[in-house]
């Protein structure tokens, strides 16, 4: 059974009394254990894909199936990190951290301990008290992973998280998010505009165009772990980061 079922999927919004259009008839089936990058330009519709997937917005038409049910709103079983920061500011990191187990009503004591492992995990250890303020915009980054992973999600959504970051600090986080998905049994729906991130990270990349339509459905078979540096001359890489540009020029100029 999949995880995800997209069926036949529109979203439209009203602006100044005009109906916008931002998908139209978007089928999609991501499997479990699955790392799928959702890869387009601005304005194709991936996060509002993304967002309908997380339950916090609704269809216009069609359905979205989580495991066989209709999806109607947020499940605990589905984690979003989204592209803004989004940790409390009047919280420190350990107290971001234990929230999704606050909220699940965890015994204190056993929230201290859990998010004190979660963010050793993301390497925060040592800045348990701090606030969002005086972190960095990768430790916030880390410690919004470590609070979504603090809610047990089964399934990750990733809005471009490591979009607004310094080159080295994303291939450092890429890995971190790697490490944290090989081996888990989790599925994770990435959503970015890079084409290197996609080929690095996914099993499959899926390209959308224009209000969602699926322009290509790339199986990535390179192997792992990969390094950017290393994989950049594998003739394999080479060819499908050829066609993953194709693809995106050609939904450019359609």
């Amino acid at each position: 059974m999949s995880v995800f079922e997209v069926r036949t999927l529109s979203k439209h919004f009203t602006k100044d009394g005009q109906d916008l259009v931002a998908l139209r008839g978007v089928d999609l089936a991501v499997e479990p254990g699955t790392f799928l990058v959702l890869l387009g330009r601005s304005g194709c519709g991936k996060s509002t894909l993304l967002n309908l997937m997380a339950g916090l917005t609704t269809a216009t038409g069609g359905e979205i199936l989580y495991r066989g049910e209709r999806l109607t709103g947020p499940r605990t079983q589905i984690g979003y990190l989204t592209q803004h920061d989004t940790l409390m500011p009047w919280r420190d990191v350990r107290r971001n951290v234990e929230m999704p187990m606050e909220l699940r009503g965890d015994p204190a004591p056993g929230r201290a301990e859990a998010a004190q492992a979660l963010i050793e995990r993301v390497g925060l250890a040592g800045y348990e008290k701090h606030y969002p303020r005086e972190l960095s915009g990768g430790m916030r980054r880390r410690a919004g992973l470590a609070r979504m992973l603090a809610g047990e999600p089964e399934t990750l959504l990733l809005d471009e998280p490591f979009s607004a970051l310094d080159a080295q600090l994303r291939t450092e986080l890429q890995a971190d998010l790697l490490r944290l998905w090989q081996g888990s049994g989790r599925t994770v729906v990435f959503v970015t505009h890079d084409i290197d991130e996609a080929l690095l990270l996914a099993d499959r990349v899926v390209v959308l165009g224009a209000l969602g339509r699926i322009l290509l459905d790339l199986e990535v078979d390179l192997d792992r772990p990969r390094d950017l540096d290393e994989i950049r001359v594998d003739p394999h890489y080479v060819a499908q980061h050829r066609e993953l540009a194709a693809t995106l020029k050609k939904a450019a100029t359609a």
